[in-house]
């Protein structure tokens, strides 16, 4: 899928927003991509993981033993990979703050680990994430996400996989432009409903 094609479900999904949003990095933005509504269609979320994981190299593609997402917004798009590259699929949590393994999942020691997020901006989160595997004795190959809007300046500690890299602007809370500071932002993601 090219990146227009990519848009365009985001556009057909009506996931692509516009207003004040505070994302989960804790900086604002203009723009905030809902993947929660572009991958509650079950065919435009096969697609997309699909696309997704072609853009993965063979070898590592072969070498995975198993998926790994953050809960809540990595959830569904993990599960997706998983059914797209053949892997068993799975997710961290934070129940107290901090991502665990729960649910009687379980990773095995030396496991080669695909960690799969729906937006990476920071990579706070899925650092989190790869340190609950690695405590759980796996090994995170390479990460993949639906989007990158890092503006291609996020280091994982790992190869980095995304289907499309969006550089919509974001703003610390003390920088925030004249049409966004008049403004109540809106935290749409999955750990508050307003900032």
């Amino acid at each position: 899928m090219t990146d227009d094609e990519i848009l365009a479900e985001f556009r057909a999904a009506d996931a692509l927003l516009q207003g004040h949003f505070l994302l989960s990095s804790g900086r604002h933005s203009e723009y905030y991509l809902q993947c929660a509504r572009v991958l509650m269609d079950t065919a435009r979320a096969g697609r997309l993981a699909a696309a997704l994981a072609a853009k993965l190299p063979r070898d590592l593609r072969q070498a995975i033993d198993v998926v790994v997402s953050p809960a809540m917004g990595g959830v569904i798009i993990g599960h997706e990979m998983g059914r797209a590259l053949g892997k068993p699929a799975i997710f961290v949590e934070r129940p107290t703050g901090t991502f665990e393994l729960r649910r009687g999942f379980a990773i095995d020691k030396g496991a080669k680990v695909l960690m799969v997020e729906d937006v990476v901006t920071t990579g706070l989160s899925s650092r989190e994430a790869m340190e609950a595997v690695r405590a759980a004795g796996g090994e995170v190959v390479a990460e993949a996400a639906l989007v990158d809007r890092s503006a291609g300046s996020v280091d994982l500690g790992v190869p980095f996989f995304p289907l499309v890299a969006i550089n919509f602007p974001t703003y610390a809370p003390g920088e925030l432009p004249p049409e966004l500071a008049g403004t109540q932002a809106v935290k749409p993601g999955s750990r508050s409903a307003a900032a």
